[in-house]
């Protein structure tokens, strides 16, 4: 058993002074006292505030086949280090997890290597519809549908095939929204001007609003006519949101994200951070970052996730435009970017856990976690908001071993992690072995 006491326990939008008792991995008693005995472990959490871990619904972690970027036993200790306790990983690996049986076998490769908890999408592609189709009731967390990204097999660009998939998938699509066409277009007109070397600046150019817009209206269409269960992520424009609700989340069948570094970056960043903060879709001007910030308050952003995509330095240095690859690793940093928007004063910590912990558990149906509930399992995050940090790249758990935020000095800070009951992280240090299970979802 272990007892966390003296901690102001912050959930559902509420906070208190509480003691907090671990058995067998869930939560088995909350009282505003509770007497330590002998056989508890007892972690003092005076002045610290204990929220839910971090459901993070979109990583990239590279395992199979990528494992020069980032393993699943990498990634998933940088991500406990930042208090993310559940994670959902993306199909776009070698193999690509486009059949029931790569899905399955890449659950049976990973099982007692990842340090959260875990599930996996399946990959659309202009020919798998089948596939989509034998996918039993949750066997895996959502169908993952790149509507603007070529990569392998995975871009989905036939009409007729993304209509079956509306038509017919079980479960949730979710979708990566830009409009190829569009991009292509804008990119030869910039290599017309520039050649290889576009400079980085002209990213959310390229990766327009235009392409975003087309693109997630056209998924919102086919899901209002079919009726689908659709999620789009990583939303990036002003524009964007018009199309979105803010009717509570139990009433949507259309759901939206933004990712922690469309809320913390901006199109001026580029002139600093380079192609280190080049991603798809792109960071924009900082009059579309005000606007997601403000459809997050407004609740027609559900879900606030990283999208953790790690490559190499030496790749992201690429002198060329089209070779430096898109993706930052943000997992282990991601709550704390959060905490210094909360000391700012662009968020509050209610929109955080919210967004960040309870949504993604009721948007995915997954089985008692995401509060802090007598019952659920004790995922779990102690933190000191008051504490500043300073990023050093030296200082990361990525096997690519940087950080876009390198230099930065963040307010909020994760001093401890809980997985399953157990403390996987504590200050600095890793701790015991991977107790990560895979996601359960309700009937």
């Amino acid at each position: 058993m272990l007892l966390i006491k003296n901690i102001q326990l912050f959930n559902e939008g509420t906070s208190q002074s509480a003691d907090l008792l671990i058995k067998q991995g869930r939560i088995n008693k909350i009282a505003s006292s509770i007497t330590a005995t002998a056989e508890m472990q007892v972690v003092n959490g005076q002045g610290k505030y204990l929220i839910p871990g971090m459901i993070d619904d979109q990583v990239h972690f590279r395992d199979p086949g990528l494992t020069w970027k980032g393993d699943i036993g990498t990634e998933s200790k940088a991500a406990v280090a930042g208090g993310i306790t559940s994670y959902m990983d993306m199909p776009n690996v070698n193999p690509l997890t486009t059949s029931i049986d790569a899905l399955e076998e890449k659950y049976r490769s990973h099982q007692g290597k990842s340090w959260a908890n875990y599930a996996f999408y399946l990959g659309a592609t202009n020919d798998n519809i089948d596939e989509i189709r034998k996918l039993k009731k949750n066997q895996t967390c959502g169908i993952k549908v790149f509507m603007g990204a070529s990569t392998g097999n995975m871009l989905v660009d036939d009409k007729a095939q993304l209509t079956r998939i509306f038509q017919d998938a079980i479960g949730l699509i979710a979708t990566h929204c830009e409009d190829t066409p569009i991009i292509k277009a804008n990119e030869a007109r910039f290599k017309a001007q520039y050649g290889d070397q576009i400079p980085i600046q002209y990213h959310p150019e390229i990766r327009s609003a235009e392409a975003c817009y087309k693109s997630s209206s056209m998924a919102i269409e086919l899901a209002k006519q079919h009726n689908s269960r659709l999620h789009v992520l990583h939303l990036t424009t002003a524009k964007e949101m018009e199309l979105f609700s803010d009717l509570p989340l139990a009433q949507k069948r259309i759901t939206a994200e933004a990712c922690v570094h469309h809320l913390y970056f901006n199109q001026l960043d580029y002139l600093d951070k380079k192609t280190l903060i080049k991603c798809n879709p792109a960071i924009k001007s900082e009059s579309d970052q005000n606007a997601i910030i403000k459809a997050l308050k407004a609740g027609k952003i559900d879900v606030i996730a990283t999208d953790h995509a790690p490559h190499t330095m030496e790749e992201k240095l690429n002198p060329s435009y089209f070779k430096a690859p898109a993706g930052l690793p943000l997992v282990q940093f991601a709550l704390p970017m959060l905490f210094d928007l909360i000391a700012k004063g662009k968020l509050t910590l209610t929109e955080v856990i919210q967004k960040a912990c309870h949504n993604p558990a009721i948007l995915f149906n997954i089985k008692d976690r995401g509060f802090i509930r007598e019952g659920y399992w004790a995922d779990l995050v102690l933190v000191d908001l008051d504490k500043k940090q300073t990023i050093h790249n030296d200082t990361v758990l990525y096997k690519c071993g940087w950080t876009p935020l390198a230099g930065e000095t963040l307010q909020g800070q994760v001093e401890m992690t809980f997985v399953n009951g157990e403390i996987v992280y504590q200050q600095g240090e890793i701790i015991g072995k991977p107790k990560g299970q895979r996601l359960q979802y309700q009937d």
